[in-house]
């Protein structure tokens, strides 16, 4: 895999951290969480890492520390500014040590800037971005996402960019770095085309009044027979008169145009609720009108198109995503525990009998329990 060989000291906290672990972990990198000894957080993210339960507040677990982040590659870090310093476990005392060493730091608001010590969640760092201002129907509240945007795409994801450019610039230059990922421009960097395009015709009015944000009646979602629904995003004209068709519209129904679309919203409304979601999927299978079933997580691993590309895996109870993108030669994979991993890391640490015994009696240093914690 990909990153086959990079060793990722992993400190635990809120999901976005974790999540930027589980995509090293997902192509091939080996990493260890740095866990609480008392907090038992919820985390559903661990899978296929090693873990080590440290008491981070004694000096011999923050020792601990700096022997694993010694033989590291990346570390990453979701606390507010400052508290890594406290711990003498900041940039200054372990890049010295480790040069090679990439210190990614997780936060909502950056580690620099009059809010980066405050506390905040994905809605505040979304309406931070400006991106939140754009999310919601017209005449109504804006309306926050599920925590998707600025936690996960803005924070995990654009962290683990700027791990791997800063893996890819290690390679030429010998040398390690910071990575200071804030979710609030992480989401803000997510929606630049959304930036880039405000002077044109298609945002350049209210939320949820543009054509693809619920202004248009061929670009949203419908209600069927059964209580499911379609996704329906008929743009280009070619697909939209595919569309007419296959709902048996009439013929001078009309795309464009603020004075068309209420009765085309009206009609389309009508239409999706006098068959059901699956009658809908039949009718839509076979051509191209951008019409397809909205589907939920119990289902979505036994539709043809997934199955074909093996794009879930059924994990117990869990349906999960495969590792995406698919890389032809060295894809991802959804890793599986190993009885080893805690004689791995204790084998890196050096640690001798006595010692061992000491720092386990002594309440720095836990075995956690297997498998996902609540």
């Amino acid at each position: 895999m990909p990153l086959k060989g990079i060793k990722v000291l992993e400190f635990v906290g809120l999901a976005p951290g974790p999540f930027c672990g589980k995509i090293l972990t997902d192509f091939g990198a080996t990493v260890t969480r740095i866990d609480k000894v008392i907090e038992n957080p919820l985390d559903v993210l661990q899978q296929g890492k090693r873990t080590l339960s440290l008491d981070l507040k004694n000096p011999k677990g923050q020792q601990l520390v700096r022997r694993l982040a010694k033989k590291c590659d990346v570390l990453i870090e979701p606390f507010r500014p400052g508290v890594m310093e406290k711990l003498n476990l900041g940039p200054t005392d372990l890049c010295t040590a480790n040069p090679r060493l990439i210190y990614a730091r997780l936060t909502g608001f950056g580690q620099h800037g009059r809010l980066a010590p405050r506390a905040g969640h994905d809605i505040n760092y979304a309406a931070l971005s400006g991106v939140l201002s754009m999310l919601g129907r017209r005449h109504e509240k804006v309306t926050s996402p599920i925590n998707l945007l600025a936690d996960f795409a803005g924070g995990s994801v654009m962290c683990a960019l700027g791990i791997c450019l800063a893996l890819l610039e290690r390679h030429n230059s010998g040398k390690g770095q910071v990575v200071d990922a804030s979710m609030v421009e992480g989401a803000a960097y997510v929606a630049s085309w959304l930036f880039m395009s405000r002077n044109l015709d298609i945002w350049w009015r209210d939320r949820g009044d543009n054509l693809i944000d619920g202004g248009s009646y061929f670009y949203d979602t419908y209600e069927t027979k059964d209580g499911r629904y379609m996704s329906v995003g008929a743009l280009e004209p070619q697909f939209f008169e595919l569309l007419k068709q296959r709902l048996e519209l009439p013929e001078d129904v009309c795309q464009f145009g603020d004075e068309h679309q209420d009765r085309g919203r009206k009609l389309l409304t009508e239409a999706f609720l006098s068959k059901t979601q699956a009658e809908w999927s039949q009718i839509f299978e076979d051509v191209d009108a951008c019409v397809y079933p909205v589907l939920d997580f119990r289902e979505v691993h036994r539709h043809d198109h997934n199955e074909e590309r093996k794009s879930f895996e059924v994990i117990g109870e869990i349906v999960a995503p495969r590792p995406a993108p698919l890389l032809s030669r060295t894809p991802g994979k959804l890793p599986k525990a190993t009885d080893d991993a805690q004689v791995e890391w204790i084998d890196e640490l050096d640690l001798k009998p006595h010692e061992l015994k000491d720092l386990v009696e002594s309440g720095v240093l836990t075995f956690p329990e297997r498998g996902a914690k609540l």
